[in-house]
């Protein structure tokens, strides 16, 4: 006696459902992924994180203590790289606004001894201010500002935090030739000095650390163009106890030697109250 087709099938109520190669549950009646099919899938996700990180988000370390004590050493931080970007048609429905006074914003340092050097600082001045220092006071277009995040020059013992001239009074002293200027800065300084203020011209920003003994800024650098700027921090992510030199060791055997250190001390040397703590 033959089977009937009826026989031979196995009904989707009866039949045992299996696992493909995603692990994903398959049931009777149910097309099946090819490998190939699994692959594109996982592909489609690694470029969607990719783009989301390059053109959205980006992360971001904290090797020095230019801007404590808003970010810390080995804080790591998520970067919005869309806001303060250039207004685009194709994406009407993304927010964009210009850069304001107050910002903390991620950038290529301009006028760099070395290539592709990124900084994190705080916007001082847009273009048309006038800044000037007394005593590491900031006067904006003649008012005195307020700024209860910034470490002005103080006498602790530690020479670096002691006055400076150049750095405190800037930019009615003019600086030496032992003044950590870059050339072109050194150059340009001048011709941007109107009266007691430095004047930002268009196109571009003023920006210095919240530490302003330890930050070598715009003082020492210039203005920095928009075009420079990469984006804003929004969040720090995780927050590792990190030595003040590590950004000095370069040497592999270093590097490696502090990824161990992080490995066996992820626990104790986690800023745990950091993390997600927000930047202002």
């Amino acid at each position: 006696m033959t089977n009937s087709a009826e026989d031979i099938v196995a009904k989707p109520e009866t039949a045992e459902p299996y696992r493909d190669v995603t692990g994903r549950v398959i049931r009777a009646g149910e097309p099946q992924e090819t490998p190939l099919e699994a692959l594109a899938s996982i592909c489609t996700v690694i470029v969607m994180a990719l783009f989301a990180f390059a053109f959205i988000g980006q992360n971001f370390e904290i090797p020095s203590a230019s801007m404590q004590d808003t970010l810390l050493i080995g804080d790591h931080l998520l970067v919005d790289r869309v806001t303060l970007s250039p207004k685009t048609s194709w994406a009407p429905f993304v927010h964009y606004r210009p850069v304001q006074r107050g910002d903390i914003i991620v950038f290529l340092k301009p006028n760099p001894e070395a290539p592709d050097l990124i900084l994190v600082k705080r916007v001082i001045g847009v273009p048309g201010d006038k800044i000037h220092l007394r005593h590491g006071v900031v006067y904006l277009n003649g008012v005195a500002q307020d700024e209860p995040y910034q470490l002005p020059p103080r006498n602790d013992g530690n020479p670096q935090h002691a006055y400076d001239p150049y750095r405190d009074d800037f930019p009615a002293i003019t600086p030496s030739e032992g003044q950590q200027l870059t050339e072109v800065w050194r150059q340009e300084l001048p011709t941007a000095i109107k009266g007691e203020d430095l004047v930002v011209p268009e196109g571009k920003v003023f920006a210095m650390g919240d530490n302003r003994t330890e930050s070598l800024d715009g003082r020492y650098w210039g203005f920095v163009p928009q075009e420079n700027i990469m984006g804003r921090p929004m969040f720090v992510y995780w927050s590792f106890k990190t030595p003040a030199d590590q950004e000095d060791k370069t040497a592999m055997g270093d590097r490696i030697s502090f990824m161990f250190h992080v490995l066996i001390h992820i626990f104790d040397g986690t800023r745990w109250s950091r993390t997600l703590h927000v930047i202002r």
